[in-house]
């Protein structure tokens, strides 16, 4: 099969889940919808069942939600809240939500008032302070009671051997995705930045063994091109989320490639693995958990030292890239807060960067095109 045909699929697949959890469902199968951020998906897989991520929608405005929500939660929680009560999410047989942000907090429990008659809400509270015993205790507690929830739902227990299966296949779905950027990042006259998106974003819709097959089959093939010579801009992305073709097809008019990436959506969800030799599985989750670093979202006893700042800077420096695009995700205010100190980092370090105000209800991106128009002239300069 070609990369164009492969490419083609995962864009298939990522611009239409609707299609898919119609699919899942025709096969039988019980489908959990996932919200973010960090939710132990490897339970859901374990039971037998399909994780599905929401991270808002780029096609729908807001209605139905604004009966729930404050004007100041981002849009992705309101156009998650959205889709579940405009019937786009029906087909699913519960709904796993986590609280790892001011908004998601508050969040959880509208969607409890709003859809828990229909679906089953489960959920998720994570620790604040993952590293001391009591927090990894915690977090290992908050996976067992979310594993109770859903074995309601699926009819039957989740066996530790289960569990530690599920592990061994998102570790090798994550180490796939790590290899897909890097060749990416070699191969960005084939990886336009939408097909790059397309790609990473599928992964929230499929079985991950079926995913993880179809993308090495995509890497062996990458891997077998010869490294390109690229003579346009490179950068690095940041933020949230970052999935909209619009906005993503602005950077290929400008001739900008994707060296790698700090998004929440994208690297940052399979950064880390969950370690496979813990006796107890649940615990190994935890611990996974507790290994995540450079997060604006995650606590950080050292932030003083503005490690995640540095982080960035030289993720920049070591992809290859000449600059950084900050995707500012409206209202959110852990990158808000942030945003000065990740600044400073950069203008240490040299490196240029824009900062662009999104939500995911936008339609024009005029301002965007200019803004990264100029950047892409002055990092050519």
């Amino acid at each position: 099969m070609s990369i164009e045909v492969m490419l083609k699929e995962f864009q298939e697949i990522a611009y239409s889940p609707k299609k898919q959890l119609a699919a899942f469902k025709a096969e039988g199968k019980k489908v959990i919808g996932v919200l973010p951020y960090y939710a132990p998906e490897e339970l859901v897989y374990a039971a037998g069942m399909v994780p599905m991520g929401i991270w808002g929608s780029n096609k729908k405005t807001i209605s139905r939600a604004k009966e729930y929500c404050a004007t100041f939660y981002c849009t992705i929680a309101q156009l998650a809240l959205e889709m579940l009560l405009d019937g786009t999410m029906d087909e699913l047989d519960g709904l796993i939500t986590p609280t790892i942000c001011d908004t998601l907090r508050p969040m959880s429990q509208n969607f409890r008032v709003s859809i828990g008659q229909k679906i089953p809400t489960i959920f998720l509270a994570h620790p604040q302070n993952r590293f001391a015993p009591f927090g990894i205790q915690f977090c290992v507690d908050q996976y067992n009671n979310v594993k109770k929830d859903l074995e309601k739902i699926c009819g039957h227990e989740i066996s530790n051997e289960s569990i530690q299966n599920a592990i061994k296949v998102y570790n090798a779905s994550r180490a796939a995705r790590r290899e897909f950027v890097k060749l990416a990042n070699e191969h960005c006259d084939v990886v336009t930045p939408t097909l790059r998106s397309a790609v990473l974003k599928a992964s929230f819709f499929m079985l991950k063994d079926v995913y993880t097959e179809k993308l090495n089959a995509l890497n062996a093939e990458l891997a077998a091109l010869p490294v390109c010579n690229w003579k346009g801009v490179k950068i690095v992305t940041s933020g949230i989320i970052c999935d909209n073709p619009a906005l993503l097809q602005i950077f290929e008019e400008n001739n900008i490639a994707i060296a790698a990436d700090d998004v929440a959506h994208e690297t940052r969800s399979f950064r880390t693995d969950a370690p496979e030799d813990e006796a107890d599985p649940i615990r190994a989750l935890a611990l996974q958990f507790t290994a995540m670093d450079y997060d604006i979202l995650l606590f950080d006893p050292k932030s003083n030292e503005n490690r995640r700042g540095e982080f960035v800077a030289n993720l920049v420096k070591e992809s290859g890239a000449q600059g950084l695009v900050l995707f500012m995700q409206q209202f959110c205010d852990p990158e808000e807060m942030e945003y000065p100190y990740l600044k400073k980092a950069l203008d240490a370090a040299g490196i240029p960067h824009i900062k662009l105000g999104v939500d995911q209800q936008m339609r024009d991106f005029g301002q965007a095109r200019t803004a990264i128009q100029a950047f892409a002239d002055v990092v050519a300069l």
